[in-house]
């Protein structure tokens, strides 16, 4: 890249040798196996005397981590503590080379996309990764709702600031042993949660078929509302399926399937009295839970039952939605269990109610869309 800007005049060195750049070049790392690589990316990217010598010079430098296209490889638990991970592990890679570091999180509005409550996000990160400085793009129809009128981009942008600020500033309240144990008891957490959401979607032999009758998500690559196509080759492959119309079909058939699946197995299994400890006393937990309690909230397996008898093979419908289902109901009972909550949302009732009051709205729409696909599938 800093080639390329070097032959546009835009990358230059002073008398002195010191390297200035119009732009910086920002690494991505998106996929479970991308942050698990991201720090010895970034010191082999140190080790580039010019690389080290700009972003010196500069103060600062940039990476971004991509929360939808981690959470479509491994789920939505993995997605999220890959992510904690690769943002703990960066932080003495800078630190060593006397660089600032800051993350670019790219997160959507939908959970599976890294969505949910900025300030707890921002609140929740690893210690020592805001350094007074982070980076958010918030996308779509997140754009109208936080920005579309001066108060609310006002209230929006003081939220986030004030986050940062407390980020930076304070210190996590948990005690060290407590803090080894939690981040152990999350990693267990998340290879169970990976095998069990990676043996649905990708080794569970018919399940593209069933996404693809299940969900709109056939009808949905034909609007022309995107800013890119649905699929990055023209393949039928989950792998090649962008991430946006992957949660987007998955809302639409109300499962919220990236939101939860593969968390509720990997709970069901785990020791409760570690993680009521953990819902209890850590932040990034509670973070994950709250996040995962709303899409639990939003999703209706009553409906998705009628979304499931779009698929034209009854058997594997019912097989896989059977495994949906149960899957659903595991994330639920583990988080009511860990929460010590009666139902759902049950201590945040401003939104149970903002949730309930659309559903009047959607449900019959919800319905009405299932008639039309039908209608426009049979020509």
């Amino acid at each position: 890249v800093y080639v390329m800007l070097k032959q546009a005049g835009l990358y230059r060195v002073a008398e002195d040798g010191t390297p200035s750049a119009s732009i910086m070049s920002v690494p991505l790392f998106e996929t479970i196996a991308d942050l698990q690589a991201a720090p010895e990316t970034m010191k082999a990217f140190f080790a580039l005397p010019p690389a080290r010598a700009l972003a010196q010079a500069r103060g600062h430098q940039e990476v971004m981590i991509g929360y939808s296209d981690s959470n479509k490889d491994g789920g939505y638990l993995t997605s999220t503590w890959e992510l904690f991970e690769a943002s703990s592990a960066l932080a003495p890679v800078f630190d060593e080379v006397g660089v600032a570091m800051q993350l670019f999180h790219g997160r959507g509005g939908a959970v599976g996309r890294g969505g949910g409550s900025a300030f707890g996000a921002i609140k929740a990160q690893p210690k020592g990764t805001v350094q007074g400085r982070i980076r958010i793009t918030e996308q779509g129809e997140v754009i109208a709702a936080k920005y579309g009128t001066v108060d609310n981009a006002v209230t929006s942008l003081e939220t986030m600031a004030s986050a940062t600020m407390l980020a930076t500033l304070s210190c996590d309240p948990i005690a060290d042993s407590d803090a080894a144990r939690f981040k152990a008891a999350m990693a267990e957490l998340s290879a169970s949660a990976f095998t069990h959401y990676r043996k649905l979607v990708y080794g569970t032999e018919g399940f593209t078929t069933f996404f693809r009758q299940m969900t709109p998500i056939s009808e949905i690559a034909t609007l022309k509302i995107g800013s890119r196509p649905a699929s990055r080759k023209a393949s039928d492959a989950i792998e090649d399926l962008r991430a946006i119309p992957w949660v987007f079909s998955w809302a639409q058939a109300r499962v919220m399937l990236p939101g939860w699946y593969g968390t509720g197995q990997a709970l069901d299994d785990f020791a409760k009295g570690l993680l009521k400890a953990m819902a209890g006393n850590w932040s990034y937990f509670q973070t994950i839970l709250a996040n995962m309690e709303m899409v639990l909230a939003k999703s209706d397996m009553g409906i998705a039952a009628h979304y499931a008898g779009l698929v034209e093979d009854q058997a594997l419908s019912e097989s896989l939605f059977g495994t949906i289902k149960d899957g659903w109901s595991k994330s639920r009972d583990s988080l009511l269990d860990a929460t010590g909550q009666g139902h759902l949302l049950e201590a945040n009732p401003a939104l149970n109610n903002s949730i309930k009051l659309r559903l009047p709205y959607i449900e019959p729409l919800n319905l009405l869309q299932i008639e039309l696909m039908k209608r426009y599938r049979a020509g």
